[in-house]
């Protein structure tokens, strides 16, 4: 059985400066400090004392979230970048407006980065979501195979919806036509019962931020 809670990380520095987010290590704002905050005292109180293992990715905003969250639930996060958001290639360290003026493919609407197929890169040296899927891939078996029935995964937007999927038990297909997208800040429950049953319980609950 297991219980994982998903963290992604509260407002950064790119929600408010119109700037890609990727794999520049923006910092969080003094919002997403706030929020962060809060999220850790709530599930303090609801979680009650229970020991949870965090993995977190390395990036500034998604490590900050992570280090705030783990004081007030008494874990240390281990941070990996198999949980980095995706990596946009020539698109790190340009502004939103850039991005959808040089897109190298179709991208879905009222998105900027989300290529129309998963093996389609939205800019040059960008990763796919294919490739995506393969570099979360063995950290997703980890966990679920490892010892620890209670875990927190703290990600970026991109990568979570990935890992939702994972969890689902989704064919990589099936990312053509759908897509799990959240919200900073939102807090996902997912459970696994005593016969392999997969669930989302809640997904992208933005009341721990409010």
């Amino acid at each position: 059985m297991k219980n994982i809670i998903t963290i992604q990380h509260t407002q950064s520095m790119q929600h408010t400066n119109g700037m890609i987010g990727s794999w520049r290590d923006w910092d969080l704002t003094e919002t997403g400090i706030e929020q962060a905050k809060r999220i850790g005292m709530r599930l303090s109180s609801e979680l009650k004392g229970n020991q949870y293992a965090m993995y977190s990715s390395d990036l500034l905003r998604a490590r900050k979230t992570a280090e705030i969250v783990a004081d007030y639930l008494d874990t240390e996060p281990i941070f990996t970048d198999a949980l980095r958001e995706f990596n946009l290639g020539e698109a790190v360290g340009q502004s939103k407006e850039w991005a959808k003026e040089n897109a190298a493919c179709p991208v879905w609407p009222q998105t900027i980065d989300w290529a129309k197929t998963i093996d389609d890169r939205p800019f040059n040296e960008a990763e796919s979501k294919r490739e995506v899927w393969n570099r979360l891939l063995a950290f997703y078996n980890q966990i679920v195979e490892n010892d620890d029935e209670n875990i927190i995964i703290v990600s970026h937007d991109g990568t979570l919806s990935i890992f939702y999927s994972l969890w689902l038990g989704l064919e990589i297909e099936t990312l053509n036509k759908c897509n799990l997208a959240g919200k900073a800040g939102g807090v996902s429950f997912l459970y696994e019962d005593s016969e392999k049953n997969r669930i989302i319980k809640r997904l992208n609950d933005l009341s721990y931020i409010v």
